[in-house]
């Protein structure tokens, strides 16, 4: 079968062809139907050798969804040709974190060498994929694989850091989001479903500004070192009760905590090597920050069921296997409005 596998430290993605992988006992063999592209893979192809916490090559692709092509021993639950999702952070399955479906915080996983599919495990941008255990399925329903894909990790990724911050996003309450690309666009729209909040967009031009706007920001501001200054005015100077960064390099930190008003919450989820000064006069008084990761197996459920109810739409656009290198390099360069899905047997 195809696959795109990152093969050497440095390098591009690949198109290869692999051995189709067959299911062991309590593993689901999936035939992909639709993959996503993250900028997180493109933070993983840069980090040296010495940084990376897994052997190459590696098939790419945490954002999966697919049919169930086949059922390794004792499994139940599922169907053949079952459309499903696949729930990426994995963990045991039984420390503390797991039992409560809080499988992205599973506290063995670092110890037992359990891996996110396209992190360390072999990933969706494949023509096949195995998912390790069946709980890691999420059945799609009517649910267009191709639009719902990214709710895998585009999606649960905002709701779970929107979620702590809901009490604090009151009637008049301002949430920022920083970056408005494939999971900033989504954390606007669930802000707008789930809170009454003003919602402040900032992100670097024009295009991904007007993508803002078209998924319901109230304002939008140009991402600069002016920018804080401008929420600020657009607050009456008091700051945001929530900020959202979806970007994480240290210029977007640093606007991140000067948005913030007192008793506020910043949230880091971008992973672009950026930390924020926090402490007595650094921050506003009372402010929380935070680095959430991904989100728990029933927050995913919820996610699907606010894009079943007509709530939440990713923009995406989509690209064959053989295209998927190119798709990376948009997306490097910056040039993805929205969410870049691959169509492994499209």
């Amino acid at each position: 079968m195809k696959a795109v596998q990152y093969r050497a430290v440095g390098a591009d993605p690949e198109v290869v062809t692999v051995d189709r992988p067959e299911p062991g006992p309590g593993q689901v063999l999936l035939k992909v139907t639709a993959a996503g592209v993250c900028h997180s893979d493109i933070a993983v192809m840069s980090w040296p050798a010495e940084a990376l916490p897994f052997p190459l090559p590696l098939t790419l692709g945490h954002e999966g969804a697919g049919t169930v092509a086949a059922l390794g021993e004792g499994v139940t639950g599922f169907e053949l040709g079952n459309s499903v999702a696949v729930y990426g952070p994995w963990g045991c399955g039984s420390c503390l974190m797991c039992a409560q479906g809080k499988e992205n915080y599973c506290l063995r996983a670092e110890e037992l060498g359990i891996r996110p599919p396209g992190l360390g495990a072999p990933g969706a941008i494949a023509e096949y994929m195995i998912v390790d255990d069946p709980r890691h399925l999420v059945p799609l329903g009517d649910l267009d694989p191709v639009t719902a894909v990214p709710l895998t990790d585009a999606g649960l990724t905002p709701y779970h850091a929107i979620k702590t911050s809901l009490p604090k996003l009151v009637p008049g309450s301002t949430a920022v989001v920083i970056g408005t690309g494939g999971l900033g666009h989504v954390a606007i729209q669930l802000l707008r479903a789930l809170t009454p909040a003003r919602v402040i967009a900032l992100d670097v031009n024009d295009e991904k500004l007007a993508l803002a706007r078209e998924v319901g920001a109230h304002e939008t501001v140009l991402s600069d070192q002016h920018a804080a200054a401008k929420v600020r005015e657009l607050t009456g100077g008091l700051g945001a009760q929530a900020v959202f960064d979806f970007v994480g390099a240290p210029p977007t930190v640093a606007t991140a905590t000067a948005c913030a008003a007192v008793e506020s919450d910043v949230t880091i989820v971008g992973i672009g090597g950026g930390a924020a000064t926090v402490g007595f006069g650094a921050t506003p008084y009372d402010a929380a920050v935070r680095a959430p990761y991904w989100g728990s197996r029933s927050e995913l459920i919820e996610v699907l069921d606010l894009a079943r109810s007509g709530a939440i739409d990713v923009h995406v656009e989509t690209y064959g296997l053989d295209d998927a290198p190119k798709a990376y390099q948009r997306l490097h360069e910056g040039r993805i409005n929205g969410r870049a899905v691959i169509l492994p047997n499209g």
